[in-house]
């Protein structure tokens, strides 16, 4: 491992933010250091690429698109990338320091831990890859290594989404990456190179009983010999290796380990609800036992049911020899005697050894030489016939969806899983990208997910007139569009708060979430009533009329000031109606003609009282004072006057 002392990036500044402090791991992709955010004055994991893979542009892209979906991802239980960047050919991601272990190390250094401490390690990964999972994403590199456990604090899951962007460069068994992730690879993963939650579920499955036991559930001697367990054995049970282990806990193993993706729970929401109830059964004594691992040779002897397909013992860990001692020469003696070989004189024991045990050491020579013959030939069909062959996805952008499809499916490399989505630039019909991308490296027989255009994304306007602005509003949102612009206008046929237009018309088709703006009807605009006092009857009417109103005539009335046939008032007589609303008019008859009665040879008060209650005034004139009190004489005298008009009498 590289030291802080002679790590080039220490006491660098890098992106003009990161100064490194010291280095603290190496792994199959990048280096991972300590560094001080100067910005927001804090610490941080600088995870910077491997200089070879910094080097390939197709594996930096996926390293940065991979960043950038695990950035989205915030839970408690998972480790947070803070930034992604690039610095003089240096690609780093920013993410959380979290001081403490991985689980790697807790096991390395504790071996077994008691059921109690093993579920509280694994149910916040579990909680933590639930969450990812319900937002739609994978971790496809579950692992013990990948489980950080502070000091303080919760338990969280590292290098979310970053699994996807490691390609065969760093999975060599030289530095362990191999072995790391392989030991924690789903059937599918290894024969089909495809995985999904259920994957992530295996892998929980495997560090469950790795916690449980201290060992790993599947070990080898190479990358391969891990792989072929994984597809064709199946995982012990964790009782195998531990004494008195409840045996809830191998149904949980089992449960999560099966080789059928679809005998899993379907995600890790769901195992993490059977781990609880798992839980829930346990007792106190149950959970808080020290665990009694059985020797790890006592347990191959003892589980000769755990095997793979092909009938071939998985391979176990053995205890550690005894160191070699001298033993006398009478023992050797004897051992001779017996057949055996002893540790000592060893020229003398060999040159005493049976002709038998000679050609015995011929077999077993030869079978070596046989079964690595067949490794190799093994290896080299895995990697360019059988499930471990790759094949790089061809370009397939532009093409018809035809065209596309038969070039990923030729020859059986790759399976062709077609997805559309709108685009503005690439034509109906033809592809805009793949999944994976072009370049990328993946296993015979893998899905590519072809992304066809469905063209540019348009929707149409709908027609709107009449409704109210609650609905439209729901209306435009479920057509992926969104109220603009809202404005008011009089309207004379829409009513008040009904939608009178929008801006597209209906029928327009626009993009998504374009805003559409909407009149909201105010109703009819208001009127002011016209003055028509005076006016002849014909012509009120008219002026009434004319501007949107209704007219209703009352009972006519006698007037003295307003001549016959001509209006004497109007309701209202003033202000604004709405159009269609009623002008009330009084048209005049005229003044009221009445009698005028006799009065002459009546008294002065006589004559004013008769002409009063016959609705007319009285003017009186006197003769020399009037001294007789007597009406000689009236104007008018007879006939009729108009009621309320003068008369004039005369009084001598």
């Amino acid at each position: 491992m590289t030291t802080a002392s002679t790590h080039p990036l220490v006491g660098d500044l890098v992106d003009g933010r990161y100064r490194v402090l010291r280095h603290l791991a190496d792994g199959g992709m990048a280096t991972v250091l300590l560094a001080t955010d100067t910005r927001l004055d804090r610490e941080v994991a600088l995870k910077v690429m491997r200089p070879d893979l910094a080097a390939d542009e197709t594996f930096v892209s996926r390293f940065r698109r991979e960043a950038r979906s695990a950035a989205r991802l915030s839970h408690p239980n998972v480790v947070p990338v803070f930034d992604q960047g690039e610095d003089g050919g240096q690609v780093f991601l920013a993410m959380e320091y979290v001081e403490g272990r991985t689980a790697r190390a807790v096991v390395d250094t504790e071996g077994a831990l008691t059921v109690r401490a093993a579920l509280d390690v694994l149910e916040p990964v579990l909680t933590g890859l639930a969450a990812a999972h319900e937002a739609g994403y994978i971790h496809r590199d579950v692992k013990p290594e990948n489980i950080l456990i502070p000091e303080r604090g919760a338990i969280k899951v590292a290098d979310f989404g970053l699994a996807r962007a490691v390609t065969s460069q760093t999975t060599t068994a030289e530095d362990g990456v191999l072995f790391g992730t392989v030991a924690y690879l789903s059937p599918e993963q290894v024969e089909r190179g495809i995985a999904d939650a259920r994957s992530d579920v295996y892998a929980a499955g495997l560090i469950l009983f790795e916690l449980l036991t201290g060992q790993r559930a599947i070990d080898g001697e190479s990358p391969i010999h891990v792989a072929f367990q994984h597809v064709h054995g199946s995982v012990p049970r964790p009782s195998e290796r531990v004494e008195d282990l409840p045996g809830e806990l191998d149904d949980l193993v089992a449960l999560a380990t099966a080789r059928d993706p679809d005998e899993r729970p379907r995600d890790a929401g769901a195992y993490l609800a059977e781990l609880q109830r798992v839980r829930a059964g346990l007792t106190p004594q149950e959970l808080d036992r020290r665990p009694h691992v059985v020797a790890a040779g006592a347990a191959a002897t003892a589980s000769p049911q755990w095997r793979s397909a092909g009938g071939a013992a998985a391979t176990v860990a053995h205890p550690r020899p005894e160191r070699t001692r001298a033993i006398d020469t009478g023992a050797a003696s004897a051992a001779s005697a017996a057949g055996g070989t002893g540790a000592a004189g060893g020229a003398s024991t060999a040159a005493a050894e049976p002709p038998s045990s000679r050609r015995g050491w011929r077999r077993a020579l030869v079978a070596l030489l046989l079964v690595v013959a067949l490794a190799a030939g093994g290896g080299w069909w895995w990697t360019q016939e059988g499930p471990g062959s790759t094949v790089v996805v061809p370009d397939v952008t532009g093409l018809s969806r035809a065209d596309a499809e038969a070039s990923l499916t030729q020859d059986g490399d790759l399976g062709y899983v077609e997805s559309s989505a709108f685009d503005e630039q690439v034509p109906k019909g033809e592809v805009i990208t793949s999944n994976p991308p072009t370049g990328t490296e993946l296993s015979k027989g893998s899905d590519v997910t072809v992304v066809v255009s469905k063209g540019p994304e348009r929707y149409e306007v709908p027609d709107l007139t009449g409704r109210t602005a609650a609905q439209a509003r729901t209306t435009l949102e479920r057509r992926t569009l969104t109220v603009g612009a809202t404005t008011q206008a009089w309207d004379d046929d829409v009513a008040k708060g009904r939608i009178v237009s929008t801006t597209p018309a209906p029928g327009t088709e626009v993009k998504r979430d374009a805003k559409v703006a909407l009149v909201v009807s105010k109703g009819p605009e208001p009127v002011a009533v016209p003055t028509v006092t005076g006016q002849g009857a014909e012509a009120a009417t008219g002026a009434i009329e004319e501007a949107g109103l209704e007219v209703t005539r009352a009972d006519d009335a006698y007037s003295t000031s307003v001549p016959k046939g001509s209006v004497i008032s109007q309701s209202p007589s003033s202000g604004t109606l709405l159009p269609g609303e009623t002008v009330t008019i009084t048209v005049s008859k005229g003044p009221e003609m009445v009698a005028v009665p006799s009065v002459e040879g009546l008294s002065r008060s006589a004559a004013t009282t008769k002409l009063e209650a016959a609705g007319f005034k009285v003017a009186v004139q006197t003769f020399l004072g009037g001294p007789l009190d007597e009406v000689r004489a009236s104007r008018p005298s007879g006939g009729t006057a108009p009621k309320g008009s003068t008369v004039t009498i005369l009084v001598v």
